[in-house]
């Protein structure tokens, strides 16, 4: 046990002095968090948009006017002339805007605003089809009425990626910790010094993959507490099943890159793959970009990344979004699985020293 327990210490110690391996961890998932945060957290949806509005003189604008009134949150400010309203358009002094000159009404939209454009435009059909309602003294046959089910009404776009980039961040820890780290180790003949001595390899993988669980959970408490007090994030934890997931993902993760660390010699080499295979699966598995938006191929291709269920069960644990109890365990116990078959792997055909 004393012997475990120094390279447990000395394993602390190498990661300590690696400032790329600590950069990654820590400050990789906070970076993210803190721009798409400033990007996303303090933007209100399309209901709190800017509107210009410009009303030729002369025409019935009563209508208009009461339908305006109703959104009571739209923010509205009118201009004189629709030339004035044209270039507070294109200078972002509103969102969008509206011309009425008692024919048709005209909606202005800058094109540089390509996803927030989808938004307003939707905002423009319901002005419209209201619009039209009152003018012919027409009342909507039916109120429609939007309910989220579950743990999904209370999450936002933002609360939704938090737990992606925690997922993210666990699996470059995971993957570097291994593919990285050892033929790092290897490459400075550190791992040749350490398997000459009395210590079995085994010993030294569990010493890594003590320190680096620990390390990672450490980084994703971090980052949720950041999320949940700089940008009032509210996330319901469940603390039992989150610290189960971080550790069988991580594990896993461990796992996959000792395919990384079979075939690569060199630490740099070793290092470009990760990230590589890391950015593949960033774009791919819908931390960023919903999968339901992408081409039936790559929806395919989506369904086969670990980053996928990554982010998926983290998702889950941290109550933004809500899957079958049976998938949680199921997609936990298949990376536990794959740290179970591919770890010994690495213990016996990575872990040995260096033939001259």
């Amino acid at each position: 046990m004393k012997a475990f327990l120094a390279l447990v210490r000395a394993e602390a110690v190498l990661l300590l002095r690696d400032r790329i391996a600590l950069l990654l961890i820590f400050l990789f998932p906070l970076v993210f968090i803190l721009i798409f945060g400033f990007l996303m957290g303090g933007r209100g949806g399309p209901q709190s948009a800017r509107i210009g509005v410009a009303l030729a003189s002369g025409t019935d604008s009563g209508a208009l006017e009461a339908v305006l009134e109703g959104a009571a949150s739209l923010r509205v400010t009118h201009y004189a002339l629709s030339s004035a309203l044209e270039e507070a358009v294109a200078k972002r002094d509103v969102d969008f805007g509206l011309v009425w000159a008692g024919e048709k009404l005209v909606f202005l939209y800058d094109p540089s605003r390509v996803q927030e454009n989808f938004a307003f435009q939707q905002l423009a059909q319901g002005i419209a089809t209201d619009f039209n309602l009152r003018r012919q003294s027409v009342s909507p046959l039916l109120a429609a009425e939007k309910i989220d089910l579950g743990k999904k009404a209370a999450a936002n776009s933002f609360s939704l990626l938090v737990p992606g980039i925690l997922a993210f961040a666990v699996l470059s820890a995971g993957l570097f910790a291994v593919s990285g780290h050892l033929t790092a180790m290897k490459e400075r003949k550190i791992l040749d010094r350490l398997l000459v001595t009395p210590m079995r390899p085994v010993h030294l993988l569990a010493a890594i993959v003590v320190v680096r669980l620990a390390v990672v959970y450490v980084s994703t408490l971090i980052t949720l507490f950041v999320s949940m007090t700089v940008f009032r994030v509210s996330f319901d934890v469940d603390w039992p099943r989150y610290t189960l997931f971080v550790a069988a993902s991580t594990l896993g993760m461990m796992g996959f890159g000792t395919l990384i660390a079979l075939v690569v010699r060199r630490s740099s080499s070793a290092g470009y793959l990760a990230n590589i295979l890391g950015m593949v699966m960033m774009f791919l598995s819908g931390i960023y970009f919903p999968i339901e938006m992408m081409p039936s191929v790559l929806r395919a291709v989506s369904r086969a990344l670990p980053l996928t269920y990554m982010a998926e069960g983290m998702r889950y644990t941290t109550g933004v979004a809500e899957i079958s109890g049976l998938r949680f365990w199921v997609v936990t116990a298949v990376f536990f699985g794959m740290a179970a078959v591919l770890l010994p792997v690495l213990a016996r055909y990575v872990m040995v020293p260096e033939r001259r």
